[in-house]
Parts: structure tokens; C-alpha cells; sequence
């Protein structure tokens, strides 16, 4: 069967246009790339081939440990990966480090950067490459109460934090040696809270993760049911809102976490407080456009469940979300014409309240951190379906909240 002329052409500007949008993208990712070439000498390759398989060679887990939390959590563990089974040790535990939440790598050093609620403080390591054991370099004021997410930029410039009881975002600089200076801007996020009585009285900002390009800092905000939309002022170190400075959720969603498609326009939302997952199209201003809204359980489930995290695979092809209640990750298609997501599946987590989920470098494995159950369970990713299969790996850890993989 022929395809009449007139289709033929509509279809031939639809995948020019697309070209067209993701050309800055595909262009940032190149820089990017390029410039890790340049890195310090002793930034050993951060991964091992394991037949056909590429393993990181350290992961890094935080862990809460306050009563306040409900947790008794350790500290901050570092674990060394076999090269021929994948099997975790732990090779080091900074048990000084109180409640380490959200952890970061710096893409051009061996440093880990760790936020730490109780103490407001977000603090910077030095790696050892050989081993992965971790030194205090530095630490500064997080710029508010309750940090719960921190982000450094690609080019390892600047590190944002996103205080989360606070209600404010701050910037710090990072030098030569990974250190972190004295912080930059402070700002307050702004707007009318949501109808959730208890989990929106304030402003929430939740997460702080940079764009693919790096140029733009997003920051879901609970409370708000706002997604705010910043750049950084690269002479100054200060943040400046967007054109426009944000993007409202659904009434009572409570955005949580954003996750951007690696080479499209494309962004996705874990909304925690209706278990919902917004699809947008992600502007070269910066502009978030909703297009789609999908939930994130499964229609039979009946129970009480929150959104947690939301991530995406290196290929771009599928979209994953964890939910604590139902205690699974949601799997999703991409429709890399449009952005648009349709469910896979949904894969039990094997423990209590994922609270966070990761994929490993190369994308051939997902963990996820059961933070009432005292586990990080290990799955294999079908890179053609996108599904799930449990390894039989479970690395007991009290209260994991946050992995990281070097």
C-alpha cells in the first residue's frame, strides 16, 4: 500500500522539526563529552567490563539514621564491585556523617558531594581512585533547613541545593579542588500553596537537578504544585528565574522529582502526592509544556501509595518511577515522537518504601533502595522491552535513601 504524497510530507517536516529541537542537545551532549577527555589525569575510568557487560567499580549509599526519621541508618557507605560477579562490599563507613540524603558525583573530579538535613550542611569528599574510600574536604551551610537534593552543573562550575522545609534553593561555587565556597545567592521559592493540608503547608522544593545542556536548574516544589525554572548567572553565581519562572502542576499533585530525556526536549514528573507522572516538553527558553498526565500505579490497586523518584535510561527509551505503598517501579514507554509514555509493567521493589531508584552507568541495571526494609535490591534491565528482572542480589543497608555508582 502506497503512502498518499500529502502524508508523506506532513511526516517529513514532523521529523525535521524534531531534528531541529534536539540539534542544541545533541550539540550540549558533544561538548559535554569532549570536555570529560580533558579531566584530571587521575580520574580513572569509572566502570569495568564484565564480559559483555560494563559494572561500575564503587557505589556510594546514604543512609538516614535520625529517630526524627523513623530511621536507624549508619552513616555514609562506600562499597567496592567485583568485576567478575557484580557482588557489593562495604570498604567504608563514615559513620560521622549524620543522615547523608541525596549524593553527587562531580563530573570532572573525584570528589562526592552529600547534603545532610540534620546538620543543614552540604558537604564535599575527595575519592580515593584505587580504593573509593572518601575524605572530608569541606563543608558548608546549606542555605536553609532540611537540604533534600543537591545537582552540580556538567561543566563543575557550581553545586545548587534544594532546601525542602526551608523553601529555598542555594548556590555554591566549586573550585579547582573540588571544595565548595561560600554560597552565591539564596532565593525563596514563591506561589500559592496546594489543598494538601498536611503534606503542603509551606513551600517544598524537593529536587534541584540541572537540564541535559546544563543551562537550566529545575526545581519541583510540593508545596507550590510549581515546577520553577532557574539559570545561573556564570559571572555572579546567581540565579535568575526563567522566561517563564515556572510552570503550574495539577491541583494537589505535588510534583516530587523531574528526570529529562538525555537527548530530546523532553522532561517527566513524579507527582508524590496523586501518583501521577506528567510528561512536558521541555523548551529551548526553558518553558515546560504539559502534554500528558498518566498514573503511576496500576488501575487494581486500591491501597494507600506515594510517588517517590523518576528516572530515565541512557538510551532515552523507557521511563522509570518508584512507588512507596504499592512498593514497585512503574515502567513506561517512550514515544520519542512526541514524549508521550505508555505503561510496560510494573515490577515489585522486593522490600519497603523505594524511596529512591538508580540506574547504573551503562543502564543494565537498576537498584532500588527499600528504606523501610533495610535493602538495595539489583535488577537486570531488558534493554529491548525495557522490564525488569530481579539478579538475586539484596545488599542489606539500614534506611538507604540515595545510590550513586563511580
Amino acid at each position: 500500500m502506497t503512502t498518499p504524497r500529502s502524508a508523506r510530507a506532513a511526516a517529513t517536516t514532523t521529523r525535521r522539526k524534531l531534528l531541529g529541537l534536539s540539534a542544541a542537545w545533541i550539540a550540549t551532549a558533544a561538548v559535554r563529552v569532549s570536555g570529560r577527555a580533558g579531566a584530571r589525569p587521575d580520574t580513572a575510568p569509572t566502570t569495568r567490563n564484565t564480559g559483555a557487560e560494563t559494572l561500575p567499580r564503587f557505589a556510594y549509599v546514604g543512609s538516614f539514621a535520625t529517630s526524627t526519621r523513623g530511621a536507624h541508618g549508619e552513616g555514609l557507605s562506600v562499597y567496592a564491585i567485583d568485576a567478575s560477579t557484580g557482588r557489593w562490599s562495604r570498604v567504608q563507613l563514615l559513620s560521622s556523617v549524620v543522615n547523608p540524603g541525596y549524593l553527587a558525583l562531580d563530573p570532572r573530579r573525584p570528589v562526592l558531594y552529600a547534603v545532610q538535613p540534620v546538620a543543614n550542611e552540604v558537604s564535599a569528599f575527595a575519592i580515593d581512585d584505587r580504593s573509593g574510600e572518601l575524605t572530608l574536604i569541606n563543608r558548608q551551610p546549606s542555605g536553609g533547613n532540611d537540604p533534600s537534593h543537591l545537582a552540580i552543573d556538567p561543566a563543575g562550575r557550581f553545586l545548587v541545593a534544594a532546601n525542602y522545609v526551608a523553601g529555598t534553593v542555594e548556590v555554591l561555587p566549586v573550585n579547582a579542588d573540588g571544595s565548595l565556597g561560600a554560597p552565591t545567592d539564596v532565593v525563596a521559592t514563591k506561589g500559592e500553596l496546594g489543598p494538601h493540608r498536611t503534606e503542603q503547608p509551606g513551600p517544598h522544593p524537593h529536587q534541584c537537578p540541572f537540564d541535559p545542556s546544563g543551562r537550566f536548574v529545575v526545581v519541583p516544589d510540593k508545596g507550590f504544585d510549581r515546577l520553577f525554572v532557574f539559570t545561573i548567572d556564570s559571572a555572579t553565581g546567581r540565579l535568575v528565574p526563567a522566561d517563564p519562572p515556572s510552570a503550574r502542576t495539577r491541583s494537589g499533585a505535588g510534583p516530587r522529582h523531574i528526570a529529562f530525556h538525555p537527548r530530546l526536549p523532553y522532561a517527566w514528573v513524579i507527582n508524590e502526592l496523586d501518583s501521577t507522572v506528567t510528561a512536558y516538553r521541555f523548551g529551548q527558553t526553558g518553558a515546560l509544556e504539559a502534554i500528558q498526565i498518566v498514573p503511576s500505579l496500576p488501575s487494581t490497586f486500591t491501597g494507600d501509595s506515594t510517588g517517590a523518584a523518576i528516572i530515565v535510561s541512557p538510551s532515552g527509551r523507557f521511563v522509570y518511577a518508584s512507588n512507596r505503598g504499592h512498593d514497585s517501579v512503574a515502567i513506561f514507554r517512550v514515544d520519542e515522537s512526541n514524549g508521550m509514555l505508555s505503561p510496560v509493567g510494573w515490577e515489585s521493589t522486593k522490600g519497603s518504601t523505594p524511596r529512591f531508584i538508580g540506574l547504573t552507568p551503562a543502564g543494565t541495571r537498576l537498584v532500588a533502595a527499600n528504606q523501610r526494609s533495610d535493602s538495595i535490591v539489583e535488577f537486570r534491565v531488558d534493554q529491548a522491552a525495557g522490564t525488569l528482572s530481579a539478579t538475586g542480589q539484596v545488599v542489606k543497608v539500614n534506611t538507604p535513601v540515595c545510590i550513586v555508582f563511580r
